[in-house]
């Protein structure tokens, strides 16, 4: 992406391009680091058409936005921002060895440094519903407080398997009580949750569902075991989320039972000289704007490490 010859020796390697990341780019660029941002150019939400809740951006496209992070840092002569898959991480004596493939025609990269910013984002495993996708980021949305606003009032469907379903569920009438909980036959809701719900005017279908319908205009409805389709215009999923962190496996630093690398609030993670921000972490809820708080901190954090404060 950049014009510059490549180097091998950088302050800060920045792991992921997306709001956390670029934040923790720009700040630590502006604080006379060299720094080296690696992207692997495949967004989680790829699929969402605009973003909300990002001050002076509300409604921008994720890609937009995006891009014109990676044109801010390029524009700064002590950073560069490539495409590339990291392979691996691992230390080389009191400096991190990172090595990662060329993508789009760049080339393959085995750079040194002594500080490493992970804000790669999660994967998300969805309900396996085969049409789930085709509506996904239009009329099918995993973040209420990104998408909720724009379908206000609406026939709204909550589905999900995980153990909080409850509590989205009454997060997310705050946007339409016209709302119906699907548990796809799997959600462990008990009976005092769905009382609960009940009492709030929320439905609760606990039948195994077979797809979701729609049409050119969006999703139309949710279609339940033995074919009877309950109209919805909108659903919200709760996916199961993983970091594929794998090229972390020498470094093996602290993580939750679901995967996610467990940081101090300055991002910093159990193995020295490498933090971590974003979703790929154990805080904060999945918005743009936290994210992009996160990657800011830990660059303090990374001013502070590497100017040997206390």
């Amino acid at each position: 992406m950049t014009e510059a010859e490549p180097g091998t020796d950088y302050d800060v390697v920045v792991i992921g391009a997306g709001p956390a990341g670029l934040a923790a780019a720009l700040n630590l660029t502006r604080a006379r680091f060299d720094v080296l941002v690696l992207d692997g150019n495949r967004p989680r939400h790829s699929a969402t058409l605009i973003s909300h809740g990002y001050p002076t951006r509300d409604g921008i496209p994720p890609s937009e936005l995006r891009k014109l992070g990676r044109e801010e840092l390029e524009g700064y002569d002590n950073c560069e921002v490539q495409f590339a898959q990291v392979n691996q991480v691992s230390r080389d004596s009191d400096r991190f060895s990172v090595q990662a493939s060329g993508m789009r025609g760049s080339p393959a990269r085995d750079v040194r440094a002594t500080a490493v910013v992970i804000a790669s984002g999660v994967a998300e495993k969805m309900p396996e519903l085969p049409m789930l996708r085709a509506y996904y980021g239009t009329s099918v949305h995993s973040c209420m407080m990104c998408d909720g606003y724009g379908h206000t009032d609406e026939a709204i469907a909550l589905i999900g398997e995980t153990d909080d379903l409850a509590d989205q569920a009454r997060i997310l009438s705050r946007w339409s009580k016209d709302l119906i909980v699907f548990t796809n036959g799997r959600a462990d809701l008990s009976d005092e949750d769905e009382s609960r719900l009940s009492a709030a005017g929320i439905a609760v279908d606990r039948r195994p569902l077979e797809d979701l319908e729609g049409d050119r205009s969006g999703l139309t409805g949710i279609r339940v075991a033995g074919g009877e389709v309950i109209p919805r215009v909108a659903a919200f999923v709760r996916p199961e989320y993983s970091a594929p962190l794998e090229y972390l496996a020498n470094l093996e630093p602290d993580r939750t039972e679901d995967g996610l690398l467990i940081t101090d609030e300055g991002g910093r993670t159990s193995a020295p000289g490498l933090y971590a921000v974003g979703d790929c972490t154990q805080s904060g809820p999945q918005q743009l704007i936290v994210a992009a708080g996160m990657g800011g901190r830990a660059a303090l954090s990374i001013v502070r490490d590497l100017t040997r404060l206390p």
